[in-house]
């Protein structure tokens, strides 16, 4: 994954991967069909990438616990 971008492929890559599966599998082709349809998870799948283009482009510093208190907000937590 290139650190100072990331791209769909870079993100579909390390969702299959942490799902165990390989890019090319049923359920990470089922994900990436879905994304393509589905305009909110479009949308959700954009604005991450914007984000972390923003924080890495801008330096920005995170309190060490703001991972985990922004996952419980959204709840999920038992993702991370």
């Amino acid at each position: 994954m290139n650190k100072d971008k990331v791209n769909c492929k870079d993100v579909m890559h390390h969702i299959c991967e942490s799902l165990g599966e390989d890019l090319n599998s049923y359920r990470c082709i089922a994900i990436k069909k879905h994304l393509e349809e589905c305009s909110g998870c479009k949308s959700y799948f954009e604005t991450v990438e914007i984000t972390i283009d923003y924080y890495r482009t801008y330096k920005v510093k995170m309190p060490k616990d703001a991972h985990e208190k922004l996952m419980k907000f959204l709840h999920l937590d038992d993702c991370a």
